[in-house]
């Protein structure tokens, strides 16, 4: 099984310490919250382009539209599945001007890295939305069914190569899961992780790896245009506007969520936790985010601090147990 390699959390820090700082923190003096409105960062823990940094900068144009913040920025710190800008976002306590987007995939990175911050060390604020993956294979692959790549795949695992995003992210916990579910055994997965769907496609389109996994917006494109197909959505049921049948639909029972929401520093005041709060409810009532989640096929999940806390919690004991028990991570 392949696994990713990740540079010492040491020499992270110090190669984007200066940039980060430079952008972020001396950028916004306040620690009490009082310029909330005037100026908020948005921390994003993955390079451009992403589900997180398109969700920060749908929040971004919403709530300047709307008037909700004056002068919102973001800031992209890729690195670790999430992890280094969580440890970033844990070194900042008690700072009330920024929020940082998070989901399934950091709480991995945090298994798979060994990262000693927690999800939990940070200020829940809001879930946002989730999204729904699907496995795809080239247009002209001999894999034109789930079955037939499942079956491929039972007589040669090794030799299946299945691409997707960070290992332990929710690419790979669905290429994990759904061996289990067919028989497979998760530790002889051939997992290739990449950086991002910018990667996946090109190893998709040269057929580096046999099938991959990914958010189905961000291939949808490639899909209508005949040069990939999606075998299964992890939808709990048929979408609308999806021409693909979910795993539930072709007789398995699997359902990862790709969720993403908002977190805050530790420290943060009860008063500044409650300003965050109503800013995020405020901007996900907005047209402009209604307009944001059907563009970009994100269901509404949308869940105040306290709901969000309690399935941050739950969640993250889900994806270490199913990380542990595939194999992925010790």
């Amino acid at each position: 099984m392949t696994r990713s390699r990740v540079l010492p959390r040491a020499l992270l820090a110090a190669i984007t310490a200066v940039t980060f700082t430079a952008a972020a923190i001396d950028a916004h003096g306040n620690r009490d919250g009082s310029g909330t409105r005037n100026s908020l960062t948005i921390l994003v823990p993955s390079a451009p382009g992403g589900t997180w940094d398109t969700n920060a900068r749908e929040l971004q144009r919403a709530m300047k539209e709307n008037g909700i913040v004056a002068n919102p920025q973001v800031i992209n710190l890729p690195g670790g599945a999430g992890t280094l800008g969580l440890s970033q976002l844990v070194q900042m306590d008690g700072r009330e001007d920024i929020i940082m987007m998070t989901g399934t995939v950091m709480l991995g990175g945090v298994v798979v890295n060994d990262s000693p911050e927690a999800v939990a060390d940070t200020t829940p604020i809001a879930q946002l939305v989730q999204d729904y993956q699907a496995v795809f294979v080239p247009g002209d692959s001999p894999f034109q069914t789930l079955d037939d790549l499942i079956s491929a795949w039972k007589k040669n695992p090794g030799g299946t190569a299945i691409g997707g995003g960070a290992l332990g992210g929710t690419d790979s916990l669905i290429a994990h899961t759904l061996a289990e579910e067919v028989g497979i055994d998760p530790a002889s997965v051939n997992y290739i992780p990449y950086a991002g769907g910018g990667e996946v496609l090109p190893a998709l389109l040269s057929h580096s790896v046999d099938a991959a996994i990914g958010g189905y917006a961000e291939f949808e494109d490639q899909v209508e245009a005949g040069k990939l197909k999606a075998l299964a959505l992890t939808a709990p049921k048929h979408q609308p506007g999806i021409d693909v049948q979910t795993f539930t639909e072709q007789g398995l029972d699997l359902y990862v969520p790709n969720w993403q929401g908002v977190v805050a520093a530790p420290g943060i005041s009860d008063e500044a936790k409650d300003e965050l709060g109503d800013i995020i409810a405020e901007t996900v009532a907005t047209s402009e985010w209604a307009e944001a989640r059907e563009r970009n096929r994100w269901t509404d999940s949308y869940r105040p601090a306290d709901d969000f806390a309690t399935l941050l919690d739950s969640e993250s004991r889900r994806v270490r147990d199913v990380i542990v028990e595939s194999g992925i991570s010790d």
